[in-house]
């Protein structure tokens, strides 16, 4: 049977979610939750890689196995073994060729800033403290030059011999809700660190340190890095991997 897990997780304390030796990561804490489950040495295939830092509320993520317990015994299990900043939200049994990664058709992100002349003590490992005031309305005018399909690489810094940096973003916006200004973005895939080096631009333009034409400029350039400084990872957040139809 082939299991599909929608995941959520406190990044915080991790190493990101990928694998690693001898550092705790969201991969190796479900694996070791799924071998107390299942009895089984299981490698498990993630939607999506989130770096240290990064938290998420709808990650997928899928395993084979020869366990006969209902899924919704699996979610339960799971979560018993899990630490508390780790959470299985559901389960669902899906096709045994399911790939999270390859069969997504999109994934969303957002990115926290929290915008007060005080730092937030409940939100301050989760969102982006900025006491400055953001010009959000400029904000979102810029957002709106990355709907479409572009060559990207002026928003990454590493391509790592990546020969395709063209993406297409399909939703694109920020929006203030009370001191939190959020930024969510929807594309087919994203280049390495490119949502935070987009948002790191995006607060230039909320400081007026740069204007929505030179924002545009920095994506015609295509010229990698030329967006500047990423925010921190500590802001951002998966929120959701979309499928065609039913992955079942």
């Amino acid at each position: 049977m082939r299991i599909a897990l929608i995941m959520e997780y406190d990044g915080t304390r991790y190493y990101g979610s990928q694998l690693q030796d001898n550092v705790p990561t969201i991969q190796g804490e479900l694996e070791k939750a799924i071998m107390a489950v299942t009895g089984e040495e299981i490698r498990t295939a993630f939607a999506g890689r989130t770096d240290r830092g990064v938290h998420a509320k709808g990650q997928v993520v899928a395993f084979h196995t020869s366990s006969s317990l209902p899924v919704e015994t699996v979610v339960r299990a799971l979560n018993h073994y899990l630490p508390d900043d780790i959470i299985v939200t559901d389960a669902f049994s899906v096709r045994d060729d399911f790939d999270p990664r390859r069969d997504a058709i999109s994934r969303e992100y957002c990115y926290y800033v929290w915008n007060d002349k005080t730092p937030s003590a409940f939100s301050r490992l989760n969102s982006y403290f900025v006491p400055q005031t953001l010009e959000v309305t400029s904000m979102n005018e810029a957002c709106q030059f990355l709907l479409g399909t572009h060559d990207f690489i002026s928003f990454t810094s590493s391509i790592d011999g990546m020969k395709n940096t063209v993406r297409t973003v399909y939703k694109a916006n920020i929006f203030r809700f009370g001191a939190m200004v959020i930024f969510h973005i929807v594309a087919n895939a994203f280049l390495p660190h490119q949502v935070l080096h987009t948002m790191g631009a995006l607060l230039r333009v909320g400081f007026k340190k740069i204007n929505v034409p030179e924002f545009y400029q920095i994506l015609q350039l295509k010229k990698l890095a030329s967006a500047g400084p990423a925010v921190p990872p500590h802001g951002l957040w998966l929120m959701k991997v979309n499928y065609a139809g039913d992955a079942q």
